[in-house]
């Protein structure tokens, strides 16, 4: 199991260079270490709506970093949306953070796989407080503090995630 995920997350470090827009390529930065504190901004989403911290304040956040055209994001996507269906009434919100170069590109992608999950792109402002780590994908869960400000760091991954160990990640909530 140890070998398979060295396996992937190498492969998926390479591939993320790939097609990222420049402000991006710049802008990978290590994972957080857990403890670590960040500070959460509004993002756009592709539905046009907004995703607000003060929305969840006091509540675990998982932040997923991915692609559309990433084929380890197309294998780990599918189970973060069964995890956000089956635990956002106890308190989980996720927020995805897309890397495409077009909006229209992860819109569409969403919706052609009926992905629910709140997702934004990561514009370079979005990337002043949530730059994007290397590899893809990536998953960060924060403890999000009461007024949704800043989460703490209670978990970080970059590569794909096996099934069990995103389901796992309830263990946050």
């Amino acid at each position: 199991m140890f070998q398979r995920r060295n396996l992937l997350q190498t492969t998926a470090a390479l591939v993320a260079g790939l097609g990222l827009p420049a402000w991006a390529k710049g802008g990978e930065s290590p994972l957080p270490k857990v403890g670590a504190t960040l500070v959460l901004p509004p993002v756009a989403l592709l539905d046009g709506s907004a995703w607000t911290p003060s929305g969840v304040g006091g509540k675990t956040l998982v932040v997923y970093w991915w692609a559309s055209w990433c084929p380890f994001c197309a294998v780990q996507s599918p189970h973060i949306e069964a995890l956000w269906r089956a635990q956002k009434a106890r308190g989980l919100e996720v927020l995805a953070l897309s890397i495409d170069k077009q909006p229209a590109a992860a819109a569409t992608y969403m919706k052609a796989k009926g992905y629910s999950f709140p997702a934004g792109m990561l514009t370079p402002e979005v990337a002043k407080f949530l730059p994007k780590p290397a590899g893809l994908p990536v998953v960060v869960v924060l403890k999000v503090s009461a007024d949704g400000r800043e989460g703490k760091v209670v978990f970080a991954e970059s590569g794909e995630m096996f099934p069990e160990d995103v389901e796992g990640l309830k263990k946050y909530i």
